[in-house]
C-alpha cells in the first residue's frame, strides 16, 4: 500500500479515529454517539409493541431508520427537512439505507409485533454521516435488544451478525478509505460500502463523479474497504462484547 499522506495525515487505508459512547442518551432502550473523526452521530434504538400495516399478523417485526442534520452540523446553516414540510431526497435515500442495512442482520421474526426505529441524528459532520449512523446505529439496536432480552421481552438476540459501513473514493488515481468532507467533494469517484463482520456485502453504492473506475479500482476498494470494516466491527465488539 502506498504510504502517500492525506489531508490530514493519514495513510491511504488508514480510518479516522473512531469513538463509540453507548448510553449516551438515558430514554431510548439503545443509544450510542459515533465519532469518525469529527464527524458525530448520535444513534438511538426506540421500541414500541407495534408493526406498520405490511407486517400485521405476520408474526413478525420491523425496523426502520429516521436520520437528519442539525443545521449548523456543516461550516454554513443548512434549513430543518420540517421548513419545507417534506423530506429531502438525500434524507429520504439515507434513511431507506439505514433501514436495509440493519433489517439484513436482524431475524424479524424474533421480534413479533414489535417495531423499533433507529434515529440517527447528524451533530457534527466531515463526511461518511450515513456510514457512520449505519456503524453506530447497529450498536445502538444491539444494546436495545440486548435490554429487550434482558426484560424477559425477547428469547434471544435477533442479530444474525454486526453490520458496518466505511466511505471510500478515488482520488488522482489513488483508492482513499473513510473520506473526510473535503476529499469526498473532490474525489474522482465515490463508494459507501456496507459488510457484515463475516464478509458478506449488505449494500454497495459506488459512482463515478468525474470520470469512469475500472476494475482493478473496484477490487482495491472492495479489499481496502472490507478491511476497513473489520476495523469498525472490533470496535463495536468493545461495547457489545462479542
Amino acid at each position: 500500500m502506498s504510504s502517500c499522506k492525506r489531508l490530514d495525515g493519514r495513510k491511504p487505508d488508514q480510518l479516522r479515529p473512531v469513538t463509540l459512547t453507548p448510553n449516551y442518551i438515558i430514554h431510548p432502550e439503545g443509544s450510542v454517539l459515533i465519532s469518525f473523526g469529527d464527524t458525530k452521530v448520535i444513534c438511538n434504538a426506540s421500541v414500541e409493541n407495534s408493526v406498520p400495516p405490511h407486517c400485521k399478523d405476520t408474526g413478525r417485526g420491523w425496523i426502520t431508520a429516521e436520520y437528519s442534520m442539525l443545521p449548523r452540523a456543516t461550516n454554513t446553516r443548512s434549513r430543518r427537512d420540517i421548513s419545507s414540510l417534506k423530506l429531502s431526497g438525500r434524507t429520504a435515500e439515507i434513511q431507506r439505507l439505514i433501514g436495509r442495512a440493519l433489517r439484513c442482520v436482524t431475524d424479524l421474526s424474533l421480534l413479533p409485533d414489535m417495531s423499533v426505529t433507529v434515529d440517527c441524528d447528524v451533530i457534527q459532520a466531515d463526511g461518511g454521516t450515513r456510514t457512520a449512523a449505519i456503524t453506530g446505529g447497529y450498536v445502538a439496536l444491539w444494546l436495545a435488544f440486548d435490554k429487550l432480552r434482558r426484560d424477559g421481552r425477547i428469547a434471544k438476540m435477533p442479530l444474525t451478525a454486526q453490520a458496518a459501513a466505511v466511505s471510500l473514493g478515488v482520488r488522482g488515481g489513488q483508492v482513499l478509505l473513510d473520506l473526510c468532507y473535503e476529499e469526498d467533494s473532490s474525489c474522482d469517484v465515490d463508494f459507501n460500502l456496507v459488510m457484515t463482520s463475516n464478509g458478506g456485502i449488505i449494500e454497495l453504492q459506488g459512482t463515478g463523479e468525474q470520470r469512469p473506475f475500472d476494475r482493478k479500482q473496484l477490487d482495491t476498494i472492495l479489499k481496502m474497504g472490507e478491511a476497513g470494516i473489520n476495523e469498525l466491527c472490533a470496535v463495536q465488539r468493545k461495547i457489545i462484547k462479542l
